[in-house]
C-alpha cells in the first residue's frame, strides 16, 4: 500500500542505470565491471535550525562602565585581604618556633648498636632529637648516618 501523494518506483536489476538528474555522472561507482548509480542528496536552499528551546534576550547589550567608587572600593578590599594573609602566615610563624638544642658542648664515646638517633636521645633527653641529630652531624661534620662503638664525638649534652 502507497501513500496517497507519494511515488513508487520499481527497478530491474537487469536493466543498466540511467544519469538522470538525481544521479550526477562523477558519482557513479562501479561494483564487477557494471556502473553502479550513487544516491546524490537534491540540492535544497540552506539548512535551517529551528532552535534549541532556550530562549535567548533579543535586547541589545552593551558593556557596563565601571564607576571610580566601585575600582577604588574592590582595590580596597583586595588590600584589606593581602594585609590580612600576610598577618595571617606571620602568626603561624611565629606558633612554630625553632626549639634550640642544648647549648652545653661535650665529648661523647658512642656505645655499641647505637645510631645517631639513640645518642641524641641519650646525651640530650628533653630536647628534641631531630634537632640535636643536625647539631652531631653539622659538630662533627659526619657525611653519613653510620657510627662506629667507641668513636668519640663532640655532641650538645643537657
Amino acid at each position: 500500500m502507497v501513500a496517497k501523494g507519494t511515488q513508487m518506483i520499481i527497478l530491474d536489476a537487469r536493466q543498466q542505470p540511467r544519469l538522470t538528474s538525481a544521479y550526477r555522472r562523477d558519482q557513479v561507482g562501479y561494483r564487477r565491471g557494471r556502473a553502479v548509480p550513487v544516491a546524490v542528496r537534491p540540492n535544497r536552499g540552506a539548512l535551517v535550525y529551528r532552535g534549541t528551546g532556550v530562549r535567548v534576550s533579543r535586547a541589545p547589550h552593551g558593556p557596563r562602565p565601571v564607576s571610580l567608587m566601585m575600582t577604588v572600593t574592590l582595590a580596597g578590599l583586595a588590600a584589606l585581604v593581602t594585609v590580612w594573609l600576610v598577618a595571617l602566615a606571620q602568626s603561624r610563624s611565629a606558633d612554630v618556633a625553632v626549639t634550640p638544642g642544648p647549648e652545653q658542648i661535650g665529648v661523647v664515646q658512642v656505645q655499641p648498636g647505637e645510631n645517631l638517633q639513640r645518642l641524641a636521645a641519650r646525651v640530650a633527653p628533653d630536647a628534641p632529637v631531630s634537632s640535636v641529630v643536625e647539631r652531631i652531624r653539622t659538630l662533627n661534620e659526619l657525611d653519613s648516618a653510620a657510627l662506629d662503638a667507641g668513636q668519640t664525638l663532640i655532641a650538645p649534652v643537657g
